[in-house]
């Protein structure tokens, strides 16, 4: 079965971090681009950052620049978006996808990826 299982989300203060993971099975990491998006309640879902299959070229939203990180670790099948310095308007739950096309245009990772997980709540609180 084709699946995204996402995890680590919590509560956490403002400056404080977190590490979400995507855990794939049923497909290779090493076919797919994976992209992280976030929706804040009230909010559409944005566009967070994304890791290229091919060469592991990355991009992030601006407000996450040299905030987030996100990696990849093809063994563990599982893609790993670290999120320092964290602001109270990062709150919000977290869905990883997976799909073809991780560029710097973020907001397509709504519309071409797919196999989106059930998500993990981030609460950071002021």
């Amino acid at each position: 079965q084709v699946q995204l299982v996402e995890s680590g989300g919590g509560l956490v203060q403002a400056g404080g971090s977190l590490r979400l993971s995507c855990v794939a099975s049923g497909f290779s990491l090493d076919d797919y681009d994976i992209g992280w998006v976030r929706q804040a309640p009230g909010r559409e879902r944005e566009g967070v950052s994304c890791i290229s299959s091919s060469d592991g070229s990355t991009y992030y939203a601006d407000s996450m620049k040299a905030r987030f990180t996100i990696s990849r670790d093809s063994a563990k099948h599982a893609v790993f978006l670290q999120m320092d310095n964290l602001r109270p308007e990062d709150t919000a739950v977290y869905y990883c996808g997976k799909g073809l096309g991780c560029n710097r245009y973020l907001h397509l990772l709504i519309t071409d990826f797919h196999t989106w997980g059930l998500g993990t709540q981030v609460t950071v609180s002021s």
